[in-house]
This record gives structure tokens, sequence and C-alpha cells, in this order.
């Protein structure tokens, strides 16, 4: 396998885009990506998206944006892994290229998810748990992720105040991301009187969904040369890793084993430790998943995830890990099928040095880690500035 680099990059502004429609928001991010890069013709696109065909009811929808982009007669998938579909496209995208099999790929995060009631987009993301012993007696991923967030409050004896520093920070950083979805900053206070979802988790703890997309072009390595000011992106690391789907089958519920099964791969791939990772994009669909992310992944003790928020460990200006640089999903927002591809995006932006005040000074590797269901597929990626 030789090695790969991510050579353009493409976003768009998380919103309801009531204006635009799927392939049109996809086309965006695509067009920005091969302009970045000056690839017009990539051999292959990996389109990462959960829901188009229960929300925008698009089945085929590689193909029906490979022919939106003029990419006609190049290969052409869809990969579904629910929240982790980004991650999973962006880790085919990487095999293709690093196999020979392509020299170039485009791989585009996509998601539109405000076309529908909320009702409906909250049955479809259902779609993603156990259909026979979780969505089928009705439970929710809010439910889900509320019963992990008790049980790891009753186990180690923490406050519903202490996984504040979370939310806060994603929102602070958000606020210099022009591409985010949420710009106001909160506090405390405003956390603990946020609207309660499903005890414990109130509004606050939550990630906004929207309509966005994602986008990189992938090449081999060696036509890639560091430029001033723009150093060459390889992808050092990849993996991913399963668990059980129904969070009810799992040895231990409060443990999320494909983080810790994805990111040992991915470091050991990348030679290098934990200690060497400059910022970590995790998966913040709700406050809880922060602590066990970064649990799991060996940057907290067990049970002792929250403590780094609340001593500053976790901010862009002198953290030990900063995390969500640019607001995360909590901020940034959560299109689901595109969020894995807004944290590639993210990390490469923070290694080129583009954040201005959100800039992690130095970085020089970063961390994506891509969450579908409620921790039944991981994918960690692991990039280095050169």
């Amino acid at each position: 396998m030789r090695p790969v680099a991510v050579l353009g990059i493409g976003q768009t502004v998380i919103d309801e885009h009531w204006d635009k429609s799927l392939r049109e928001i996809a086309g965006e991010a695509a067009f920005l990506a091969m302009q970045d890069s000056g690839v017009e013709h990539p051999d292959g696109l990996f389109v990462g998206n959960m829901l188009s065909p229960l929300i925008g009811g698009q089945n085929q929808l590689a193909t029906f944006i490979a022919d939106w982009v003029g990419m006609w007669r190049a290969e052409a998938v869809k990969i579904e892994a629910a929240c982790g579909s980004g991650g999973a496209a962006f880790r085919a995208g990487v095999m293709a290229v690093a196999s020979g099999e392509m020299e170039s790929a485009l791989v585009v995060g996509v998601e539109k998810m405000t076309d529908k009631a909320g009702h409906d987009v909250t049955a479809a993301l259902a779609t993603a748990a156990d259909a026979d012993y979780e969505a089928e007696q009705g439970i929710s991923f809010v439910s889900l992720n509320a019963l992990i967030m008790r049980r790891y409050m009753y186990e180690y004896g923490w406050q519903h105040a202490d996984f504040a520093p979370f939310s806060i920070n994603a929102h602070a950083n958000a606020m210099h991301n022009p591409f985010a979805r949420l710009h106001d900053k909160i506090s405390v206070e405003k956390f603990e009187k946020s609207a309660m979802v499903a005890t414990p988790i109130n509004l606050l703890d939550a990630s906004p969904i929207g309509d966005g997309a994602a986008a990189v072009i992938i090449v081999p390595a060696n036509k890639v040369s560091s430029l001033p000011g723009r150093p060459r992106i390889v992808v050092a690391g990849s993996a991913s890793a399963t668990d059980t789907i129904a969070v009810h089958s799992r040895k231990d519920p409060l443990f999320l084993s494909a983080a810790y099964l994805s990111s040992k791969q991915a470091f050991e791939m990348a030679g290098v430790s934990r200690d060497d990772i400059d910022l970590f994009e995790l998966h913040d669909a709700f406050s809880i998943m922060s602590a066990l992310s970064l649990e799991a992944c060996g940057f907290a003790e067990r049970g002792q995830g929250p403590r780094l928020g609340l001593d500053n460990e976790i901010q862009v200006a002198g953290g030990r890990i900063p995390i969500c640089t640019r607001g995360g999903l909590k901020a940034r927002g959560h299109p689901v099928g595109a969020t894995g591809m807004y944290q590639i995006v993210e990390v490469i932006q923070q290694l080129r040095g583009e954040c201005g005040q959100t800039q992690v000074d130095g970085a020089r590797i970063g961390m994506a880690q891509n969450i579908g269901g409620s921790g039944a597929t991981i994918l960690t990626h692991i990039l280095k500035a050169e």
C-alpha cells in the first residue's frame, strides 16, 4: 500500500438550505475541493450519506452526484455507516488510492435533513439502532445516550453541570468558524437551564442537525510537494472497528470498544502515540460521547473524561488535547452522513494553519474520530503535516 495525501478540501455552511437541493450542496463542496486541488477529473467518487433514501427519496446517490459534477463514466459508490458514513467514505477513498486502483479520488460527505418534520428525521435516525430490540421498542438516539449518561453519572459520581465545559468549548470555537451552524457563546448557567430533551440530556448536551457537505481530493503522496505555507497532508493512520449494534448487548455499555480498537490501530499504523496528537476532532453528538471518546482513546482514565473539560485541558489555547476546534458536532452542526468529512476537513485546516483564532499553535498531527450509531461503528484517522 502506497502513502496517500489529501490535496484539496471543500465545505459548505451547515444550515437549513431550503433553496438548495442535495445534489447542489454536494456539488458545491466537491467543486471547491477540485478547485483547491487542481484535479478536475478524479478517477472515482465515494459518497458518505445515511438518509438520502429516507429523507430525500433518492437511492443510487453516488451516481446522482457524479452526474451533477460531470464525472460521467467514473466509478462512483455510496458508503453508509449511519453517522459514521463520512469517515467510512474517506477510508474507502484512501484504500482505493493507496492500493493503486485509482490515482485520485473525490470523497464527499453530504446530508440534507431539514426537508422533513422532526419526528420523521428522528425515526430515520433510529434506523441505525437495532431494529428488533431498540428501534422496535420506540427508543431514539437521544434516549439511548440519555440512558448511557445516567448510568455514567451514577457509576462515577458526576453531576450534570460537570459536562458543561464540552458544550461551552464547542460553542466558543464555533464563533470563529464561518461554516458552523451555531454562533452563540454559552455559560454553565445557560447550559443548566436549557430545556430537557431526555433526562439527563438537555438541549445544550445535544448537537443540532442540518444540511451540509464536505469534500476532499485524495492522491498518492509522491504527487504532492510541500509549498511555503502549505504543507503536504498525509493520511498516516486509518482504521475502523465495530461493536454490538445494540447497547444492551455490550459487555460494558460505558466503554467504546470500537473507539479503543480503531484508535489503537491508527496509532500503530501512523507510528505515533496519543501524546503526539496535537488536536482531536471527536464525535460529540452528545456531551457524554465526548467523555467516552476521550477515555476509550486513552486521553483520560476510565470515568474521568469530564475532568479534562473542568481542568481546561480541551481548549485550543494551552489545552493538553484540544477538541472540537471548529465547533464540533455540538456547534458546527451534525449533518449526519457529512459529519465525518467535516472532521477531516477541519483537521486539514488546522495542519495547514488556516484556523485563525482557533488555530492550535504548531499543529502537526491531528486525529479525527467518526462514530456510527451509539458506538457500533467507529472510524479513526490520523493526519500529518510534512
